[in-house]
């Protein structure tokens, strides 16, 4: 199979259980994930199946949604619940001191990555040095908080809701609130509700996918892998020049219909990406626009020879 399912991960497992699992259940080999969840988070998990495992590192850097629960007046190895206790504090902020001091934290903003994470350094993970007493020094990043929002404060308790860029640690996050308000913080809970357009209420957890294989509707669950890159303008090669594509050669402007004019100023800084079909409706993959050779060259192909064979017969290729 290919395409995307978007897997409700559910607490106690790892991103790397769910793969695994899954792996048994639709019997297949070729699968990734799109970011690693912690084994105590859950929620939205895409998983790619066959050729659309090129998507992993594309929507790895999609923007993701999350609603966590922060716990004020303690802080933890870890950053969250999980992990050993290294401090505790009373919580002598106001309602009003919390949305005031986690509104300075929208927009960029520098981020160290926490010790308990999947990172490498000198290429080992981040986990396991600090799993053998071992702290290495780590760079801020920045990041971006484009939308928080609290939706609950029940001190020392405060639920939110973020939008945020990729690298984002929401354990790293609510240290730093908790830091700024002087009594230290640390993750209670996180519920990861989307990424990109992989949405909480759509997602399935491993019991209702098993299920859904034994009934033999897995076509019906699997997203194509054209509808990552809907908001691209899609052009179709004309018969003609199949060939061209089918081989994953640059295409001309006469090759096409519409023809799409990539030419100004902007593009040139920012080049234009599209989506390529033949005039059967096969999605071949995205290209982006040469401004120098005014084509458009293949950057993500995602085509399937097979289904190719199926429609056009074996001594196609």
């Amino acid at each position: 199979m290919n395409g995307i399912i978007n897997v409700y991960k559910e607490q106690g497992y790892t991103s790397h259980d769910v793969v695994a699992k899954l792996r048994g259940i639709l019997r297949q080999k070729k699968i990734g994930h799109t970011g690693t969840l912690d084994p105590q988070a859950e929620g939205v998990l895409p998983v790619c199946l066959g050729n659309a495992t090129r998507l992993c590192d594309l929507l790895t850097d999609k923007t993701k949604e999350y609603e966590a629960v922060m716990r004020l007046g303690v802080t933890t190895d870890t950053q969250d619940m999980t992990g050993t206790v290294l401090s505790e504090a009373s919580v002598n902020v106001s309602e009003n001191d919390i949305i005031n001091i986690m509104s300075t934290f929208r927009g960029k903003i520098m981020q160290v990555p926490p010790m308990y994470s999947a990172l490498k350094v000198d290429g080992r993970k981040l986990v396991d040095l600090a799993r053998e007493g071992i702290e290495v020094e780590r760079k801020a990043r920045e990041i971006e908080i484009y939308e928080l929002e609290i939706l609950e404060v029940n001190l020392p308790l405060v639920r939110f809701r973020v939008n945020c860029s990729k690298g984002t640690y929401i354990r790293t996050l609510c240290q730093d609130i908790g830091q700024k308000a002087g009594c230290g913080g640390a993750m209670e809970s996180l519920l990861r509700t989307r990424v990109d357009r992989f949405e909480v209420k759509d997602a399935l957890t491993l019991t209702q996918i098993e299920q859904i294989r034994d009934e033999q509707r897995l076509d019906d669950i699997l997203y194509p892998v054209d509808e990552v890159f809907l908001q691209l303008p899609a052009i179709t090669v004309k018969n003609d020049f199949r060939k061209v594509i089918d081989n994953g050669n640059s295409l001309y402007p006469k090759m096409y219909m519409p023809r799409v004019e990539f030419y100004s100023d902007e593009e040139k800084q920012n080049p234009a990406q599209i989506r390529v079909y033949n005039e059967d409706g096969i999605f071949y993959g995205v290209y982006v626009f040469d401004p120098e050779r005014r084509r458009f060259k293949p950057y993500k192909m995602f085509l399937d020879k097979e289904a190719l064979k199926e429609k056009y017969g074996k001594e196609y290729f």
